[in-house]
């Protein structure tokens, strides 16, 4: 069994009080905290490897491409990618979205195409593919919801034609934590020769990932809310797809050689997305990150989390003037209104006796629009939390419902 104790021991930021109480962290959707090893493992980064990568030939710049270039080997294999040279890193999945938005998608949209994303998606996953419709004179559709915020496989189904060349879809969605149909709109799109992007920044957390097997065009997720640092993220790719993406940004590491005569010639995947110099200390944060998750049993850390989860939801229930929105259990995240009540001003009443939630539209206005409100509190669990955090969740809860 995993011991919540030992664990929570390792995270210096959960040992601190806010407003004289004990900081009870519940926004872990929104970010996760850093385990010490994670924070060791970019300060030795700093300390004593820090050099650019795949540059020079000195001793330092050598031990920094090789901790650089395991990272990435430890990302491939964490995701069941077939190759280390199909992971690209990113600052995160918006940025990661984005690459293959203007790599991908511009060459590939004409006018009149179809980009097909449910309006529960978060705006990361929606506006790059605005953007891209705008330049290129392909079309956004809008797949909705079903009457309880899911992802409406029936309507995705009549939407689909010959039309759409781009499904963009997240794993798990963040406001209320719904697990996607994945599998069923990776092989319907496939059948009418679609490719489909995957945003993975909850789904990575929640579920053991196999790319090749899910058979993800493209798969993105982010270090933070997998308990590593910020600014570092992954866009996997299927090979073939990247040998065909033209670059994105140009710059240096990314070229084979440049010239006022001839013109530009590119290096090969991964090096000709990575323009400048990468973020080496978040990768390597990341890689430490995974190693130090990789250490316990994924089936109990779910049922950890989901019994928290669990446990609040039925306590929120007893709370008159409360209601959840939408309540799934895939990811541990809660989601929940007081009507005729600003959803900041119970945040901040929380905020007050340091219990850290996350409030608003979540970058999610078609989802609000689509539930007829405009925004939530939002409860979300990691690894570290206890059922003494749900205990004092429910209690400050109780108080701001009392002075509201």
């Amino acid at each position: 069994m995993i011991n919540i104790e030992q664990i929570r021991a390792q995270f210096p930021a959960l040992n601190q009080s806010v407003n004289e109480y004990a900081l009870t962290y519940l926004d872990n959707a929104a970010t996760t905290q850093k385990p010490q090893c994670v924070i060791d493992a970019m300060a030795d980064y700093y300390q004593t490897h820090n050099a650019n990568v795949h540059r020079g030939s000195h001793h330092l710049t050598a031990q920094a491409t090789t901790l650089f270039e395991q990272a990435r080997e430890t990302v491939a294999q964490f995701i069941g990618a077939c190759s280390p040279d199909t992971v690209i890193w990113t600052r995160g999945a918006t940025e990661s979205i984005n690459l293959v938005a203007q790599s991908y998608g511009r060459q590939q949209l004409s006018v009149n195409d179809e980009i097909l994303i449910c309006e529960n998606e978060h705006h990361a996953n929606i506006v790059p593919w605005q953007l891209i419709a705008e330049q290129t004179g392909a079309k956004v559709i809008k797949v909705p919801i079903t009457h309880n915020g899911e992802f409406d496989i029936d309507a995705f189904n009549s939407l689909l034609s010959t039309r759409c060349k781009i499904v963009a879809i997240a794993h798990i969605t963040n406001v209320t934590g719904a697990r996607q149909p994945i599998e069923q709109v990776i092989t319907a799109a496939h059948q009418i020769g679609a490719k489909v992007l995957v945003d993975g920044a909850q789904g990575i957390v929640h579920e053991k990932v196999n790319v090749t097997e899910l058979d993800a065009d493209f798969y993105v997720f982010s270090g933070h809310k997998l308990y590593a640092p910020n600014g570092i993220g992954v866009l996997y790719a299927k090979p073939e797809l990247l040998d065909t993406m033209p670059v994105w940004q140009g710059g240096g590491k990314m070229v084979d050689k440049v010239s006022f005569d001839t013109g530009t010639s590119f290096a090969q995947a991964p090096a000709k997305f990575e323009a400048g110099t990468p973020n080496v200390a978040g990768a390597i944060g990341l890689a430490t990150a995974i190693n130090w998750y990789r250490q316990f049993d994924h089936h109990e850390v779910k049922q950890h989390i989901h019994q928290l989860q669990l446990n609040a939801q039925m306590a929120l229930n007893t709370i008159d003037d409360i209601k959840i929105i939408g309540f799934q259990p895939d990811a541990g995240i809660i989601s929940f209104v007081m009507p005729g009540v600003h959803h900041q001003d119970i945040a901040t009443l929380l905020d007050q006796q340091a219990i850290a939630v996350r409030e608003g539209h979540h970058c999610a206005h078609p989802l609000m629009d689509a539930l007829g409100i405009k925004g939530t509190v939002r409860i979300s669990f990691a690894i570290y939390n206890t059922q003494q955090d749900v205990d004092r969740l429910i209690s400050s809860v109780k108080k701001a419902v009392d002075i509201l």
